[in-house]
Parts: C-alpha cells; structure tokens; sequence
C-alpha cells in the first residue's frame, strides 16, 4: 500500500445528495439568523416610535425650538409710607457659557475691542472660565451701556459662547445707610446651585438674597420665572418667536422702617464707628436700625471689586458688621432706669437718702463716683448717674433680684427678627457664674453690674427696648416687617414706680443732669433719657478711658424716649470708644429726634455739620475708596521698585564680572519687577476688645 495513503487517509468522496444537504442547512441558519436581525430592528422601530414617540419628539422639537428661562423681577422693600429701600432698574450684560464657546481665545479677543475691556478684565474672565463649571454662566460685563450691548448682540451669530442679555439689577436708593438691615444681593454660587439643582440659579443675571432682609426674605420676594420659546436654525440663529410665559414678580416687603430717618440716622453718625435704634412706643415697630460705618449695598449688587472688599476687610471700625444687632457692650449707666425698677419692686423708698462722698467702700477697695453729689434720692441719682447710690442700694437687695427685671426690660434677649444673625449678650447672677466659671457671686460682683459693668453685656437694640418699655410700661416686642406684631402685656410694675424711673430720666435732659444740652430745640417737646460710659478695659492711675489710642476709650451710650408726657419714641444710641454718653451719643440721639418732629431743623444742623466732615455719607466713602486704592497702589509700586532695585545691582555686578573677563560689552537686561496681584484676601476683622470685670466702677455719665 502507498504510504502516503496510509499517512493521510484515502481520499473522501462526497456525493451530490451530501452536498445539496449541507448547503440548505447553512442557508437555513444564515436565513433564520436575517429575518431574526430583521424582526429585532422591527420591534426596536416599533418601540422607538411608539413607546418612546414623545420623548424623540421632545429631543427633535428642543433642536428647533429654544427654551429660555426668563428671571422674574424681584420684590420691591419699601418702608412704613411706601418709599421704596430696594427696587429694581433695567440694565445689561454680557456672560460666556464655557460649555457652548468653541474658541475661547478668539472670543475674548474679540470681545475685548468691543467691549473696551482691560487687560486685567480679560485675566479675570479667563480665571473665571477655568473655575466654572460648564453649565454656569461666567459674567463678562454687567451695566454696559446701550451701544455696547447693541454692538455684542449683532456679533453673537459669530460668537457662539456669548450671551448678551437685558436684566433687571437691584438697587438701593439710600445707598450705605442701609446696608446692614437691608443686606445685599449676588450671584448662586455652586453650592446654592447643589442644594436644589434649579435651573433658574444658573440663568444670567439672576441674583438671590446674599445678606440682611434681602437673604430672609428670598421666598417672598424671588417670584417665578418667566418662559420664551424660540425658533432657531441648526447654527442658533433666531428665526422667530413661538411664545412667551411672563414671569411672576416677587412680593413687595413693607418694613417699619422710616427710610427718611435710617437716612438721616447714618448720615448724622458721622465719623463716628457706632449704631442707633429707634422703636414706636406704640408698636414696637423699629423705626431705624442703623450701624455705621457700613458698605454701599450697590457695590456687592454690582460686583465688588478687590481694592473695595480688602478695604472693608482692613478698617478698624469693622463696618461689615451689623453693630445694632450684633455689637455687644458694658451699657453701663443706661442699665440703670432697670436698677432702679428693681429697687422699687423690692421695697425700697424712691425718697430714700444715700449720701455720697464721691465712693463705695467695700473692704479695702473704693468703687469710684466722680462726684461728690451729697445726700441722694432715686430720682436725683438718675439725674447725676450717683454710681454711689446704686452700689449700695444694690448691695443692699442683691444682684439676684435685680437681674430678672433687667431681662424684664429686654436686656440678655434674642428677638424674632428676620436678620440672619443676632447676639444675645449677657446678664450675669451668681447661677450663671457658677455654671459659667464654677465660681461663686461676690459682692463686688454685685457692685460692678448694679451699674452696667463687669459680666453685663448688651445690644444697642436691647437698649432701645429697655427704653421702649420704661417709657410704654408694656412688653413691646420689637418687629421689623408690617403685619408681624405681636401680642402687647403690661409690666409687672404699677404706675407710680414707673413714674419715678421716667421722672428721673427726664431731669437728666431737663433737668440739672448729665445731659443738659442736648434738650430738644423744639418749643413743648421734651426728651427723658440716660446718658451712660462703659469702660472697655481697667482703669489705671488717672488715664480713666478718655485718652490714649481709641480702641482703648471708653463708649459713649445714651437711651431716651420722648416726648416725655406721652411716650411715642424711644431709643438707643451707642457710639464705640466715644468717651461717654453725653458727649457723643446723646447729641445724636437729640438730632434724631428733631428730625421726627421738625425735618428742616435737623436737616439744616446736619447740613453744617456735614460741612466740617467733609462732605456726605457717599462723598466720604467715595474719597476714603479712591485714598485706599491709591495707598496700596502707591505701596505696591515702591515694593516693586525695591525688588527691581535688587535685580538692578545684582545684574550689575554680574555684567560687570563678565565685562572684566571677557572685555566684551556686557549685554543689557530688563530688571523692572512686576508688583504682586491684587487680591480679595486680607486680615480678619476682629470686634472690639471685650469688656472686662472691673472693681474701680464705671463712669457716673
């Protein structure tokens, strides 16, 4: 046998039967397999085109048809009579959509000459763009002019990315003056955005509540968003205009506030660093909230600049803080109308005598009255502010049962206002200081906070209530939004010791007290009210806090109602470091006053005093910004002269090492150092310096 046969096996003979069955099978599978691919895509067509018919319609209709969110107006703040504090006006803008810009370099050169933008601008465009996100608008210019906006809107075919839009921007006609109350708005940020994912925080030019009432009251006055529909080409060119759903406007906020006087208030503060408060005996409704110095709402509505924000942040008189609501200090005499009230509730005689020889000796120290005001009676120790009286009438009663009518009257207390933030102080007893310090009360614990030292810490808006109630003899809530009123109850104190209080608060003014001259200059109008100092550190030797650097000085506070026959107005005024109550914060609140009753009168003071400040509110501040900025320019261009300087001698040398080896002419260099950029950072404010217990007493103001 041939042993190639033997190794590969004869030859296999197929026949045509064999054949004709293999093939017919493979075309039955290969067939099966088609009209199995085929039934797939028809079921899958069928799905597509039945099941999910609405939703392809969708996604072809939103090719065609643009869907544009249109931002709602935003609520109007008006105050008591219906003058707007913040209102809305026209206004336009220019944003980028990084995820919709093919080239972005381009575009920004190119809007750069239409827009007139700086260098600086484009850098922070370009900043801007790296950190968003590629849905979030990123604002190239807010407020241009008509020219401009017209100029960018022809282009934007020729600029996809860029999104020229009219809005509606928020200001403040009163400017800083109400900057604290009313607060500010500004743009979503990512986390606002997280929060709820609504699409409306990502539309350009819409802003929310960043601050103040603008922050608590964002429900009321957002409003719903508006809807356009557009036709557009593939390219996104507008062909027409489909439909239109109007946006709903936000509610209008109606304050107590009388937006005349918070005006007047700010203005009349002046130089100095502090608040004033004022409340309707009637309601408890606040008529002014101010804390100065403050920041121009206006500046944050528009984008604050860095220059602006760093000089905020650097001012010693911290004007980002809302000092009403959140400054807290020793109130020293003006607790003393609650000392008082206490000393009636538990007894004592208003026509008691206590003389006093200028001091309160308790063991080996002496507690201090600058005076030697002889024999004293309740009403004639308001009058002089006797710290003699007090300490031993307090010493006498305790401090324990002159607490509760000081929380009585207001004082240690967190209102229900709509402020984001408020501070609630401190009236101390010896339950306090034991849970606080595990300590037990002294009595010289007792002499210290009798007259509004020591632990004892307050708000200028507790003050005011204190003063409210002691004028009113009922529970005045104080309220800031009309409607929310609440329920009044009288005070646990009969008439006649009211009157005793209210008695001697008024000789202080008309008295032969400590603040005589500021006696209102309106002919049947009288003011009662308590001058008070509070020490901001221990007194040393003869220095006694009216000297030295200013945040070592004493403050100046002074509550007050008026008139004094039928309480309509009372208040607080406290002016930081002011070196006592008579002579800072009483004459304000005189102003203030006069202003309610007689307009033309104060205007015309303020006037001449405004004359020896240097202008306005807003004049002051634009000349405080425009000094800053050409300080820390100036700073920054002699720290880059001295760098540049170094770089000058140093490259000096080594040209001059080069020309003494080589004899060749060394080759010339730019030395000029750039100055650091700018930026939004900067130190920390820090609050005044907390008060501290002290033995030597306060002052008799």
């Amino acid at each position: 046998m041939d042993p190639l046969k033997l190794l590969f096996g004869a030859k296999r003979q197929v026949t045509e039967a064999q054949q004709q069955f293999t093939f017919s099978r493979r075309a039955f599978f290969l067939g099966g397999t088609q009209i199995g691919i085929g039934v797939l895509l028809a079921a899958r067509m069928t799905w597509l085109s039945v099941a999910e018919n609405e939703k392809y319609a969708l996604l072809a209709e939103s090719n065609r048809v643009n869907l544009q969110i249109m931002p709602p107006r935003r609520g109007w703040i008006v105050d008591r009579n219906g003058r707007p504090i913040a209102l809305n006006r026209t206004a336009f803008r220019v944003d980028l959509i990084p995820d919709r810009l093919t080239d972005k370099d381009a575009i920004l050169t190119e809007l750069a000459q239409i827009m007139r933008l700086t260098p600086i601008d484009v850098e922070r465009v370009r900043a801007d763009l790296k950190k968003a996100a590629g849905f979030q608008p990123v604002p190239v210019a807010e407020n241009i002019d008509w020219e401009t906006f017209a100029a960018v809107s022809l282009r934007t075919p020729e600029m996809p990315g860029v999104a020229p839009s009219e809005f509606f921007t928020r200001h403040y006609p009163e400017g800083a003056s109400v900057g604290h109350l009313i607060g500010y708005v500004g743009s979503a940020s990512a986390k606002d955005y997280e929060d709820n994912h609504d699409p409306l925080l990502i539309t350009p030019g819409f802003k929310i509540g960043k601050a103040g009432l603008e922050k608590t009251q964002e429900a009321i006055l957002r409003g719903a968003p508006g809807a356009k529909r557009t036709e557009v080409t593939a390219r996104g060119k507008l062909v027409r205009d489909l439909a239109t759903r109007p946006d709903v406007p936000g509610k209008t906020v109606k304050l107590t506030i009388d937006a005349g006087l918070q005006a007047y208030t700010a203005r009349r503060l002046g130089l100095e660093s502090g608040s004033a408060v004022v409340i309707d005996c009637h309601t408890g409704g606040i008529l002014t909230l101010s804390s100065m110095p403050s920041f121009d709402p206006n500046s944050f509505s528009d984008g604050i600049g860095r220059n602006e924000w760093k000089m905020l942040q650097e001012d010693d008189h911290i004007p980002m803080l809302n000092k009403a609501m959140q400054g807290l200090y020793p109130p020293g005499s003006t607790v003393k109308p609650a000392a008082a009230l206490a000393l009636l509730q538990n007894g004592v005689d208003p026509e008691e005598l206590v003389y006093c020889n200028g001091g309160y000796t308790l063991g080996s120290r002496t507690f201090r009255c600058l005076g030697h005001h002889g024999p004293m009676n309740m009403r004639h120790a308001l009058m002089k502010s006797c710290n003699t009286y007090f300490y031993s009438m307090g010493r006498r009663i305790g401090y324990d049962k002159i607490a509760p009518v000081a929380r009585l009257l207001g004082l240690g207390k967190e209102y229900e206002l709509p402020m984001p933030s408020q501070r609630y102080g401190t009236v101390p007893d010896s339950a306090w200081k034991r849970k606080k310090f595990d300590q037990e009360w002294s009595q010289s614990d007792t002499l210290n906070a009798t007259i509004g030292q020591g632990y004892v810490q307050v708000s200028p808006l507790q003050l005011a209530v204190l003063a409210a109630r002691v004028a009113s003899g009922k529970m005045l809530e104080p309220y800031l939004i009309q409607g929310q009123q609440k329920p009044i109850k009288p005070l646990p104190f009969t008439q006649e010791q009211l009157q005793v209080v209210r008695d001697g608060m008024d000789l202080v003014v008309n008295g032969a007290g400590t603040a005589v001259r500021s006696r209102l200059p309106i002919e049947g109008v009288r003011m009662a009210g308590k001058t008070g100092t509070a020490q901001v550190r221990g007194i040393k030797g003869s220095q006694r806090g009216q000297s030295g650097a200013w945040k070592y000085k004493d403050h100046g506070l002074f509550v007050f109602f008026t008139p004094v026959e039928a309480p309509r107005y009372a208040g607080a005024v406290v002016i930081e470091h002011g070196m006592g109550g008579a002579r800072a914060a009483a004459p304000v609140a005189k102003s203030m006053m006069t202003y309610l009753f007689d307009p033309a009168k104060a205007m015309e003071e303020l006037t001449a005093l405004e004359a020896g400040w240097g202008g306005d509110v807003n004049t002051r501040m634009a000349r405080k910004a425009a000094a800053w900025k050409a300080a820390s320019d100036s700073k920054a261009a002699v720290e880059a002269a001295a760098q540049g300087s170094v770089e000058d001698a140093e490259i000096k040398k080594i040209a001059e090492t080069e020309a003494a080896r080589t004899s060749e002419t060394p080759v010339n260099r730019d030395a000029a150092a750039a100055p650091e950029p700018e930026t939004a950072s900067g130190p920390v404010p820090q609050e005044p310096p907390s008060p501290r217990a002290t033995s030597t007493g306060g002052r008799p103001q």
